[in-house]
């Protein structure tokens, strides 16, 4: 590259650059005779006249500054544009400070001892700038400010989003999870949940039995399905069995524990691998009914629900939710807890079964976290939002709250052992009552 500068004089190479630097310049730039471009004192005279020029600098190739900071020492350091190197340019300047969010490339400053005719201006120097440099300053400076803030911005929409999470991808080569089609069923259960509740005022229609005879019965029932270590479907489809029979026929105060024992045994037989017998039902009942009246009880039962047992429970869809919300152990237990809790009160018929769910497993995070979570995956899933689970939510805590008062509390003794996890024990979740709209 020397040899081609001397064949062509309009051209000034790195040889010229050296050849000065060589000869004891420092950063000297020769201007050739026969050359296009004007020397730098003529730029920066044009630049305070009627500047045509964005800078009144000469910027150097990229190889020339290595070879001079390599050969020359120097004793001024780039300073990057920082916060405070801003602000301190700003106050220099007269500018209005701008917050710096990151760190810029470094403004390179010149080397010191130039020669006369090469004029450089000194940021660090305040009377080496005039008033005509500092609006290019202040336009560089604000750019590249403009230019910093709109990439935090894109950064941080990045960071809020919360990306939606494909709960079945890790079962694809599980038969069981059947991925293909296990959106479809979920369709197909949201459907079919509200054909397959008990109306929530049915109560109003029996005329020996009321609200609070039915959470008796479903107390003791649990209990029962605690004792025979039943799996967890079954409870939920025996509550549902008694409601449904109770809002389609009219039950005696002294058959209602019947009824019960009985909707027990055919969800047994629907859901267990080993059923109980008969004698063990009535047994547990303290053999205040015959084998007959059992399994008379049963035919009527049967009859009177047209054999549909089939419809989904909140059990379904916990199960469902709770993979949506990437459960452990932990939340999994105090879910469930919350669940049965609702399963006692006659009030939260009037939730589906999808909603009593959801709404669990929302307040049992809440409980556990001490904040209010729901993510975008669980939403996706579950279909509900955080202000669609609040009411429900809201009276779960309230259950959660006196649930070792009075005399129903087969399910807070359930939870109280080290099977589930003690998970009664943990503190209700208060502050969802205090944020009531």
């Amino acid at each position: 590259m020397a040899g081609s500068d001397e064949n062509n004089p309009g051209v000034i190479g790195p040889s010229h650059l050296h050849g000065n630097l060589r000869a004891g310049g420092v950063g000297k730039l020769v201007a050739v005779e026969g050359q296009n471009r004007r020397t730098l004192g003529t730029v920066n005279r044009d630049v305070i006249g009627a500047p045509p020029f964005p800078c009144a600098v000469k910027k150097r190739t990229l190889s020339e500054r290595n070879e001079a900071s390599n050969k020359i020492p120097s004793t001024h350091v780039h300073r990057p544009i920082t916060r405070k190197f801003a602000a301190e340019m700003a106050n220099k300047q007269q500018i209005k400070p701008q917050v710096m969010k990151k760190s810029v490339l470094p403004v390179p400053v010149p080397v010191p001892n130039e020669p006369d005719d090469c004029t450089i201006i000194d940021l660090d120097d305040p009377k080496a700038s005039n008033e005509s440099d500092v609006p290019m300053f202040e336009q560089h400076v604000e750019a590249m400010l403009e230019e910093i803030d709109r990439m935090d911005e894109v950064e941080m929409e990045d960071i809020d989003d919360e990306p939606l999470q494909d709960i079945d991808n890790g079962d694809k080569n599980n038969p069981l999870a059947v991925v293909e089609y296990i959106d479809d069923l979920y369709k197909f259960y949201r459907k079919a949940e509200c054909t397959g509740c008990a109306p929530p005022n049915y109560m109003a229609q029996q005329h020996d039995i009321n609200e609070k005879m039915r959470a008796i019965l479903i107390d003791w029932l649990i209990e029962v399905h605690y004792k025979f270590e039943l799996m967890e479907e079954t409870l939920y489809l025996t509550v549902n069995i008694i409601d449904r029979f109770l809002s389609a026929h009219q039950v005696v105060r002294k058959k209602l524990q019947l009824v019960g024992v009985t909707a027990m045994l055919i969800a047994c037989k629907y859901e267990e691998v080993s059923v109980p017998v008969v004698e063990d039902l009535i047994l547990i009942s303290d053999r205040a009914y015959n084998r007959k009246e059992l399994l008379d009880m049963e035919r009527l039962m049967i009859n009177t629900l047209q054999f549909n047992l089939s419809f989904p429970t909140p059990y379904v869809f916990m199960r469902r939710f709770l993979k949506a919300a990437q459960s452990n152990r932990k939340l999994e237990l105090l879910s469930f807890f919350m669940i049965e809790l609702c399963l006692v009160e006659h009030e939260m018929l009037k939730f589906p079964p999808s909603l009593l769910a959801a709404a669990a497993i929302f307040t049992a995070q809440c409980t556990i976290g001490g904040l209010k979570h729901w993510s975008k995956t669980s939403e996706w899933y579950t279909n509900y939002s955080e202000e669609q689970l609040m009411d429900c939510s809201r009276m779960m805590v309230i259950f959660h709250q006196k649930a070792a008062t009075g005399k129903l509390t087969g399910v807070y003794r359930k939870y109280c052992t080290s099977k589930y996890g003690y998970a009664a024990k943990t503190d209700p979740a208060t502050f969802l009552l205090e944020t009531k709209s």
